[in-house]
């Protein structure tokens, strides 16, 4: 047997299980949008990078970690006749406050009254039409392990494809989320972690 099912862990005999890369759920939804997590091909998970600073003396160098700053995520989503994906994302342009200028000569860019042509994004709007994303892992048996929760999150990038009288693949979107920070939910406990309070 491998080493991935003959480890007891505890009272269960349950082997090591390695997480896989397709047992996921994106949820991707907002008070007025939502995208089906079954649309969802794939997602790339959070990541943070911490900035250094350095200190000469003499003939060394010294290194001091600095800010943490949090890496965007992407994911890929395919383009559905119904609910037309690409329309749903143009709506969510607009809840984050975006308005297109009417009219060849787009005499309405600003109205006396104030009135929709005026607004322009904001991250209160951008934050709320996405609501609060969520990257889902899930075992064998379809329970959680961990979940991963975007805090801040709004839309940055959409890419709506291309298309190609050679190509037979399914159309799809590619979406990148600025957020603030992510943290982690772990479900499952641990192994090898003991509590403080074991003692």
């Amino acid at each position: 047997m491998s080493f991935w099912s003959d480890y007891s862990l505890g009272s269960d005999n349950k082997g090591f299980e390695p997480k896989r890369k397709f047992t996921f759920f994106l949820s991707f939804a907002g008070p007025n949008v939502s995208i089906e997590n079954y649309l969802i091909k794939k997602v790339k998970k959070p990541g943070f990078e911490i900035s250094e600073s350095e200190h000469k003396f003499l003939n060394h160098t010294f290194y001091y970690p600095g800010k943490v700053k949090w890496k965007e995520v992407t994911f890929t989503v395919v383009d559905v006749i119904s609910p037309n994906t690409t329309h749903n994302f143009m709506k969510l342009l607009e809840e984050c406050g975006y308005r297109a200028p009417k009219g060849p000569a787009a005499p309405d860019l600003i109205e006396p009254a104030g009135g929709s042509n005026a607004q322009t994004i904001s991250k209160n709007r951008s934050v709320a039409s996405v609501g609060k994303p969520r990257i889902t892992q899930v075992d064998s048996l379809g329970i959680t392990i961990e979940e991963w929760v975007l805090e801040g999150a709004w839309i940055k990038d959409v890419e709506f494809g291309e298309l190609d009288y050679d190509g037979e693949e399914l159309m799809s979107i590619d979406v990148t989320l600025r957020y603030d920070w992510a943290y982690l939910e772990v479900t499952q406990p641990v192994v090898g972690f003991v509590p403080s309070n074991a003692f």
